[in-house]
């Protein structure tokens, strides 16, 4: 399987579409496009995972090294995620008490 990833700036934000599956043979897409970002200084994210079916550590571990990254450059990343089987992988890891999390990305931009 496979992700595909696009992204639109919104005013000073960028929404990152995320679809598919997040893993360790698919994680570098993601990966090179957030990095991309950062360098081109949009750091105010927000990444929404509403269509991602799989993700592992992985991609978790992309998701954590990214706030990292948007943090010391003085931005923000919020997650949208509307699936409970996705917010339990969060919330067993602990990440729920890192991560901004809203369930639209509608209300992510409006924070």
């Amino acid at each position: 399987m496979d992700v595909r990833v696009t992204t639109r700036d919104v005013g000073a934000q960028t929404v990152v579409e995320v679809a598919g599956e997040i893993d360790v043979s698919t994680a570098d897409v993601l990966r090179d496009r957030l990095t991309e970002l950062l360098d081109r200084d949009r750091t105010d994210l927000v990444i929404d995972l509403r269509e991602v079916r799989f993700m592992d550590s992985t991609g978790l571990g992309l998701l954590v090294g990214t706030l990292k990254k948007v943090r010391l450059a003085g931005g923000r990343l919020q997650l949208v995620i509307d699936s409970e089987r996705l917010l339990k992988v969060f919330r067993i890891t602990a990440l729920l008490q890192v991560f901004t999390v809203h369930e639209t990305v509608e209300a992510a931009l409006g924070d």
